[in-house]
């Protein structure tokens, strides 16, 4: 009679990557796995959404005035009879699009200064951060709004020159956009910079970058192949958190009068109009302000889980 044979041992579980596992860690993160789903539908609304409302961002009924939400106008109208509903659509997709432009600004600008900062050290590093530490000390809001006036003119020959091409009539009011994406990148970059450059100051003494070193391999490439991956975590995280403040600053400067210009509107500049309305027609503040609101938390929240779910010590605790 043959010996019983050995059990087969159990099947060595595979590992799983650092990226497949704080994504297991965000989908328990219910909340944020529905705000993600929310800003990204919220996005795809207002994209795709607009050609087949039946309604321009600019389309006026002066007979109609403004009306309180109908079937017709599921959010009103404001008192030149254009529908709300459609201009907080066509507002969400500049609001949107100056909250990610200029933050994908902000991180370019602040991940190469910063890393290039922490990874040269001494006289360097001190010039730099001294550099960043004046920027600081300038009043911030005023800042951005004098950067806006300075590249006012150049905004306004942009227009100019798009104006001469009838296939590009949709991008007439482009200009002030694009400036909007220069002056608020010019000033979010700061606090990544600084986060980067802490981070870098720890990545450059590893083991990996030492052996990089003794390979030959250039300062550059040390820098963008070898480091910066390293800190996607912290820079994905606080991108997240960026954003929204973007969308805020990008609120206020409509609300002062220096954002997009009419008929173009954003989510500002849709709240502003409401705030002057608002004990006559309460529904142009209600709409654009909740909306507004809503995609703020959700980004916050958002923001929140990926920092939880790239977060290995917090993981393990």
């Amino acid at each position: 009679m043959n010996a019983a044979e050995p059990p087969a041992p159990p099947a060595a579980e595979r590992p799983h990557s650092p990226g497949r596992d704080a994504w297991l860690r965000l989908r328990r993160n219910r909340l944020a796995v529905v705000s993600g789903v929310f800003v990204i539908v919220l996005a795809a609304i207002c994209i795709v959404a607009p050609p087949f409302l039946g309604h321009g961002y600019a389309d006026q009924n002066l007979s109609l005035g403004a009306t309180p939400p109908s079937g017709t106008h599921w959010f009103g109208t404001d008192e030149l009879g254009r529908d709300l509903f459609a201009r907080l659509l066509y507002g969400g997709r500049i609001s949107l699009m100056v909250g990610f432009i200029a933050s994908l600004v902000a991180l370019v600008i602040g991940v190469s200064y910063g890393a290039v900062a922490g990874y040269a050290g001494g006289k360097l590093d001190a010039f730099l951060m001294r550099v960043v530490d004046i920027l600081y000390a300038l009043p911030f809001t005023i800042f951005v709004i004098l950067m806006m006036v300075f590249l006012k003119q150049p905004m306004d020959q942009l227009d100019a020159w798009l104006r001469q091409f009838s296939f590009l009539k949709n991008l007439q009011g482009i200009g002030k956009i694009v400036g909007l994406f220069a002056a608020i990148g010019a000033v979010e970059w700061l606090t990544m910079a600084r986060i980067v450059r802490g981070q870098v100051l720890s990545l450059k003494k590893m083991e990996y970058i030492e052996a990089a070193r003794t390979l030959g391999f250039g300062h550059a490439r040390i820098i963008f192949k070898h480091i910066v991956p390293n800190l996607l975590g912290p820079v994905i995280v606080f991108t997240t958190l960026t954003i929204p403040a973007v969308m805020m600053l990008e609120s206020f400067l409509s609300f002062l009068g220096l954002g997009v210009d009419a008929p173009l509107s954003s989510w500002g500049t849709l709240i502003k109009d409401g705030a002057d309305k608002m004990e006559n027609f309460p529904w142009l503040l209600v709409f654009p302000g909740s909306v507004f609101a809503s995609t703020l938390l959700a980004l916050n929240l958002l923001g929140d889980g990926l920092r939880d779910a790239l977060d290995v010590r917090a993981a393990r605790d």
